[in-house]
């Protein structure tokens, strides 16, 4: 019996759906080390010795819901992998962005349990967050083009090459942001349990090293906002993104330089990263409006 088409309406609500549920668990994820949890379940893929789900803490418990949400995760990537194959036409650029999603949540779903084995060791903790990102880019993009071909956009950008490259710069610095975070936070006093190990390095520096890429990554957005001001259609086009960026971004420095002074509050650093996130993702957006073309036509497989 042949399965009915999908249409690009239904499969841009999973596309979100992907977005969101990667989004919520890496905050979730991060409530898990701020209360002291990461240890809850001190097995894997089981909770404990005796049990595979154990909720008879309140640390297993958050761990063992954090684990949990993971499901919701790989049902949102699998759905939209199987999906993209009943599109019509079909878009392998769509196949293989969902099934790079599938291979990402496997990838964290084996760093989870390395991260477990080695006792919280920051350096796997740090791999387990950059992964997140790259997957939280990859539904960006994936979302990005299905957007794009629901609303048959074949427009070409006008931006110059000088505008695009200070938005590339602007991505690089940021990038540079969150790699400098997660050393922060491998050297911080979060650390998900009290006997998970450190990163050697003085909490001090890695904060400066940290708030250093901050400061170069907006004065590159200020010197991009007042470039654009100098030309209409360029303004037009990118405004909303860039002034978006720029408010969450300054949102995002002044709570970490306050967390920092106040003694690094869990509730605070868990905003923190949940806004890390939202500054990555206005980024993404600013990038793709500069895209010389958003046009999928040559991407159709049948």
């Amino acid at each position: 019996m042949l399965r009915s088409a999908v249409s690009l309406r239904t499969y841009t609500r999973v596309s979100w759906a992907c977005l969101v549920s990667l989004y919520a668990i890496v905050v979730t994820g991060s409530l898990v080390r701020l209360t002291g949890s990461g240890l809850g379940c001190h097995d894997w893929p089981r909770c404990s010795d005796q049990r595979f789900v154990d909720v008879s803490t309140s640390h297993a418990a958050i761990e063992q819901i954090n684990r949990l949400f993971t499901g919701v995760v790989a049902v949102a990537v699998i759905a939209a992998a199987s999906l993209s194959l009943r599109l019509n036409p079909r878009h392998k650029s769509l196949t293989w962005l969902s099934l790079g999603l599938v291979a990402g949540v496997l990838a964290q779903v084996l760093l989870g349990a390395i991260v477990v084995i080695s006792g919280l060791h920051p350096a796997f903790n740090m791999a387990h967050y950059l992964v997140s990102i790259l997957l939280i880019t990859t539904a960006f993009e994936l979302l990005f083009r299905v957007r794009a071909l629901q609303h048959d956009s074949t427009a070409t950008s006008q931006v110059s090459r000088e505008t695009r490259r200070l938005t590339i710069a602007v991505l690089a610095l940021l990038a540079g942001v969150l790699i400098a975070g997660t050393v922060v936070t491998g050297s911080g006093p979060h650390a998900g349990d009290e006997t998970a190990p450190r990163f050697d390095f003085s909490i001090q520096r890695a904060t400066q090293v940290h708030s250093s890429f901050v400061w170069l990554a907006l004065l590159s957005v200020i010197v991009l906002f007042f470039r654009l001001r100098r030309n209409a259609e360029e303004w037009n086009r990118l405004s909303q993104n860039l002034e978006l960026l720029l408010m969450i971004l300054v949102a995002q420095g002044f709570l970490g330089y306050f967390q920092y002074f106040v003694g690094v509050p869990a509730g605070l650093v868990a905003i923190h990263v949940g806004l890390s996130v939202a500054v990555w993702i206005s980024a993404l957006a600013l990038f793709n409006a500069t895209r010389s073309s958003v046009t999928f036509s040559r991407d159709v497989l049948d």
